[in-house]
């Protein structure tokens, strides 16, 4: 008895992050301002950065996503009147033009969207009531100036350069971010396993392109060309 296709078996289990392993919810405390200390930074699976855990004057402890160069015991602030140190966090129109920025919101409030990876960081083009920041894709985007950032640039940025001694402990790496891997090209496999796979040698053997609406495990390859529109006159 044959197996269901890796495509088509990837909206079950594959691509779950594990959440019973994640840490809590990695975002921007939702007040006005406040002075913290920062008390632990510690690896959180599933992320590839080290988190922040600080301890906020009356108001509990957050996680946030560390800076490149936080230490523990460091003072960190959050608001309008905060020093523009590293690990602090500020709304745009406080920040000056030229500053280094990571974890960048959105929309005011929703705990920072942008420049979250491990290394990553943003650049603050212009300010006033329409700040634009260069996101680490080289894309310009223009944020509301409530919009709070952290100064510098996250941590982690040596991840990758770790080696990897056996293939089990890449493996769980991947799985720890709900991603599949080894990944294996569909020509390579059998008829079974792919609908590109099997042959006297390595093709696809059948159109690459599918239609958008194909079934999973069929839908493999390149989607069709979406349909030309005209404007209509």
């Amino acid at each position: 008895m044959g197996k269901r296709l890796l495509q088509r078996r990837r909206g079950a289990r594959l691509g779950i992050s594990p959440g019973h392993r994640h840490l809590g919810d990695v975002s921007y405390p939702p007040i006005a301002g406040a002075q913290g200390t920062v008390t632990e930074l510690v690896h959180a699976p599933g992320r590839t950065t080290p988190i922040a855990r600080v301890e906020l004057e009356g108001h509990g402890r957050v996680l946030m996503i560390a800076a490149e160069g936080l230490k523990v015991d460091q003072r960190v602030g959050i608001g309008e009147g905060a020093k523009a140190e590293v690990g602090s966090v500020l709304p745009l129109r406080s920040i000056s033009v030229g500053t280094l920025i990571f974890n960048v919101e959105s929309r005011p409030g929703d705990g920072g969207k942008f420049a979250r990876a491990a290394g990553q960081a943003a650049v603050l083009i212009t300010g006033g009531e329409r700040p634009v920041v260069q996101l680490p894709s080289g894309q310009f985007r223009t944020f509301e100036p409530d919009c709070r950032a952290t100064i510098g640039r996250a941590s982690g940025s040596g991840h990758k350069a770790a080696p990897m001694y056996k293939a089990g402990q890449k493996y769980h790496q991947i799985r720890s971010i709900a991603k599949h891997w080894p990944v294996v090209r569909g020509v390579a496999k059998n008829p079974v396993d792919h609908p590109h796979g099997g042959g006297s040698h390595q093709h696809v053997g059948r159109p690459s392109t599918v239609s958008r609406n194909a079934p999973p495990g069929r839908k493999v390859g390149r989607l069709s060309p979406q349909p030309k529109r005209r404007d209509r006159r």
